[in-house]
Order: structure tokens, then C-alpha cells, then sequence
């Protein structure tokens, strides 16, 4: 392989793409990454590539990046949650393709997914379509058909990791029963740097995996086991959607739900590999190709899998402690508070509790998800903010029921009311989401216990 060769490397800032940069410069390439946001390109390999700034969806900023490039490597994708992304895929595909032919560019390579004959999801639709595009451009192109790449920074896997560790008892939908042939990402760099050298004539998909086909549930229930958790027990329902899912899964994993809801959506299909004609060509992996276990723990060797554990340990002892003392402190049936002329707009008592349960429960979990995937700085200031707020909101349990004081307990309801909405402004920052609306939940009940209370101390 002569290092005059030029790779164009597009989506550089994503998983595959910043791991295949470097794979490719040890190969000897030469390469040339396009980015909208170059100063986001990995600092351990930025200064050795030449990088565009620019959109791949502009004529004149392909055309620059395109310039002289013997291969290209495809790696974009528009599944950002924003909708439409078939429409926005189809274009970008089509104008990258016509300005590699225009450009000379002697080969393409696209990583797209593993599929089955028939209907498809809207997700792996738009995957096998942009790969037809580009397999018609004139441009001879390798089209590596993947399934699950297990990997940090995967969003597949992430969603996969964070399910696991985090949900030791799952309800899921039956669809988690489909087989899945899942690929660790070293191998797939591998076959896509491989790709880059196979003969002019060959225009075509290949099936990429690895040796262990599973179901979903078998993958989650594999990976505790490979990191050392206890035994994940699941069940599958047939009501649960793919978009339900894909909002089910943005709430309790640092997955948005934009992007959960087609990988989701693709769950519903097999995705296993019908032949494996690429090794005619590329050589399988030194070794040969990881299974499902080794994968995980080439995938984990710097996570911290019990970083979950820690983070509801945690919010849970703060939030069940408060729930215990505020319940002890409060006394709805005092011949005190009966006396009080309280508001015809206030609800019945039954209510308090049932609100209150729901409230700390969604309030300890996004909270454990939001400590979970902070920095340590930054989940040592939202520990402090749960706890002042936990004592702001017991303490008015003690202001109100025991003190007999609702103007004194107004005070503290409106800081209590201040700091909850605080706490969704840090899980905001976490993670846009469902989480934050949870904690925006929180925020509005303890700015009407506050309007309550103030009526009440008006009132009496």
C-alpha cells in the first residue's frame, strides 16, 4: 500500500470514524477529514490529518475535500432526532456521491447495517437505500454491512451497556427476541481499512460480523455476566412500540431518544450475517474475529461499569431518608392543621402521598442517571444540590406540621421550589431529555406547594 495514497474521511468526529482515522494512517494513507467542527477532531491524532472545515451537504466544500482523494470513506448519517433524516440522508448521499465521480475518487466505502429481505424500518431503510446510491454513482464502492458494533462510544452498544447495567428486571418488548450477529468495532476497522484495496471491479455489499449470533436479550444478559453483574432477568411484552421504546430508553440511558427510537425501531428485524464473501478479499482479523464476551471487555477496559450502581445508591439513600423524616414529620390529621382554613382549590390529602411517592422516585432516578454520566466535578456539585434540596424539602415538613409556621414554610417551599428547578438545569446539561423533564416535574409541584402555602399563611 503506497503511502501517496489520499483517504477522505467524513463523519471523523463519530465512533467509527474517529477510530478509523488513525487505523488508516498507520496503514500509511494519507488523510483529509471533512468536519463542520474541526476543533472537535481527537486531539491524539488531529495534527496528522489535513482537515477541511466544511458541510458534507455543500457542492463547493465537497468538492474541496473530494480533490485528488483515491478513496472516500462515507461514515454520515442524519439519525439526529430532528426527523425527516430519510429525506436529508438521500440528499447528502446523492450529492456525495456525484461529486466523487466528478472528483476522479477511485473507490467509496460505506459502513451501512445488517438486514433482511422485505419491508424495513425506517432506520435500516434509509441505511440500505443510501447504499444503493452510492453502489450507482459510477464510483466502484464497498458497501460493509454491520450489525450491533460493540464498542465505546457505539451508540448501539451504549444503549446496549447502559440497558444492562442499569436495569437488573426488564419488561421489553418481544422484539428483543430477534437474533442480532453483533461485531466488535476492532474488526471493523479492520475490514474498512481492508476495503480500501479490493480490486476496481468489485461494486458491492458485503455482511460484516462476528462469530456469535444472540438475541438482544441474550446480549444483555451476556454482557452483566461478562462484567460481573448479577443475573439480568427479562421478560417480553408485545405492547411496548419502538417509539415508546425509544423515549423509554432516552429517560434511562445517556441515549437521547432521537436516536433511540429507529435503533429501536431496527430491533424489530434480524440482523445476521447471510454470507461472508469479504474474506476473499480482506483477510479476517490476526486471530480472527472477537466473540460477543471479548468484545465487552475490550469495549469496557475504561468504563467504569459500576458507575450506575454508585450514582442510585446514592440519590436513593438521599431521596428515601427525606421521604422517611418528611413522612414522620408530617401529620395531616393534627387538631392543628385541621383548624387551619385552608384554600377550596387545594386537593384532597389523599393526593400528597401519591404525588410525592411519584415524585421521589423519578427525582432519585434522573438523578442517579445524571450523576452516573457526569464528570466527578460535576456529579460532586449535583450530590450537594440533591442534598440541600432534601433538607429544604423535609425541612418544611418541620416548618409547616411541627413549627406551625406556613409563612416560614412558604420561604423555605419557594427555596425548595428555586433548587428544584436547579437540579433540572444540571440534568439539562447532563442530558436534554426526559430526565430533565422529570426534575421539571419536581420543580412545578414544589412551586405550587409553594402557592399553597402562602395561601394558606394568608388565609390563617
Amino acid at each position: 500500500m503506497s503511502s501517496s495514497r489520499l483517504a477522505l474521511v467524513t463523519g471523523a468526529t463519530g465512533h467509527v470514524g474517529g477510530r478509523l482515522v488513525p487505523a488508516l494512517l498507520d496503514a500509511g494513507f494519507r488523510v483529509r477529514v471533512l468536519s463542520r467542527h474541526p476543533d472537535s477532531l481527537a486531539s491524539a491524532w488531529a495534527e496528522r490529518v489535513e482537515a477541511v472545515e466544511g458541510d458534507a451537504c455543500e457542492p463547493a466544500d465537497l468538492a474541496k475535500s473530494l480533490a485528488d482523494v483515491d478513496v472516500a470513506y462515507y461514515l454520515l448519517h442524519s439519525m439526529d432526532g430532528q426527523g425527516d433524516f430519510e429525506e436529508r440522508d438521500r440528499e447528502m448521499a446523492s450529492s456525495f456521491a456525484s461529486a466523487a465521480k466528478k472528483s476522479g475518487v477511485d473507490r467509496m466505502v460505506y459502513l451501512s447495517g445488517l438486514h433482511p429481505s422485505g419491508e424495513l424500518s425506517p432506520h435500516l431503510a434509509s441505511r440500505v437505500e443510501v447504499g444503493k446510491i452510492l453502489l450507482d454513482s459510477g464510483v466502484p464502492t464497498a458497501v460493509l454491512q454491520a450489525g450491533t458494533v460493540i464498542g465505546e462510544g457505539s451508540a448501539s452498544f451504549d444503549m446496549l451497556r447502559h440497558l444492562s447495567e442499569r436495569l437488573p428486571l426488564v419488561i421489553a418488548p418481544r422484539w428483543l427476541k430477534s437474533k442480532i450477529q453483533p461485531i466488535c468495532d476492532d474488526d471493523v476497522i479492520h475490514y474498512l481499512v481492508g476495503a480500501a484495496d479490493l480490486p476496481q471491479e468489485v461494486n458491492r455489499a458485503f455482511d460484516i460480523a462476528g462469530p456469535d449470533v444472540l438475541t438482544y436479550a441474550d446480549m444483555m444478559r451476556r454482557y452483566a455476566s461478562a462484567i460481573g453483574l448479577p443475573k439480568r432477568r427479562i421478560a417480553t411484552v408485545p405492547v411496548l412500540t419502538p417509539n415508546l421504546a425509544g423515549h423509554w430508553v432516552g429517560l434511562v440511558t445517556p441515549v437521547s431518544a432521537g436516536v433511540a427510537k429507529p435503533l429501536a425501531g431496527s430491533l424489530v428485524h434480524d440482523a445476521v450475517a447471510s454470507e461472508n464473501d469479504i474474506d476473499e478479499y480482506v483477510s479476517p482479523p490476526e486471530g480472527g474475529l472477537a466473540g460477543f464476551e471479548e468484545s465487552v471487555h475490550r469495549a469496557t477496559k475504561d468504563v467504569d461499569t459500576r458507575a450506575w450502581s454508585r450514582s442510585v445508591k446514592t440519590s436513593a439513600a438521599i431521596v428515601g431518608v427525606t421521604a422517611l423524616v418528611g413522612s414522620l414529620l408530617t401529620d395531616p390529621n393534627s387538631r392543628w392543621y385541621k383548624s387551619l382554613d385552608l384554600p377550596p382549590w387545594q386537593p384532597p390529602t389523599w393526593a400528597f402521598p401519591v404525588a410525592w411517592t411519584t415524585l421521589y422516585t423519578t427525582t432519585a432516578l434522573a438523578s442517579a442517571a445524571t450523576m452516573a454520566e457526569s464528570p466527578v466535578a460535576q456529579t460532586n456539585s449535583y450530590k450537594k444540590a440533591l442534598a440541600v434540596n432534601m433538607v429544604l424539602n423535609a425541612g418544611w415538613s418541620g416548618v409547616f406540621f411541627r413549627a406551625h409556621k406556613p409563612a416560614a414554610a412558604t420561604v423555605v417551599a419557594a427555596a425548595l421550589a428555586v433548587s428544584s428547578a436547579d437540579l433540572a438545569r444540571r440534568a439539562d446539561v447532563s442530558n436534554r431529555g426526559l430526565r430533565t423533564v422529570a426534575l421539571g416535574a419536581y420543580a412545578a409541584w414544589c412551586t405550587f406547594a409553594t402557592a399553597l402555602s402562602g395561601d394558606i399563611a394568608r388565609r390563617n
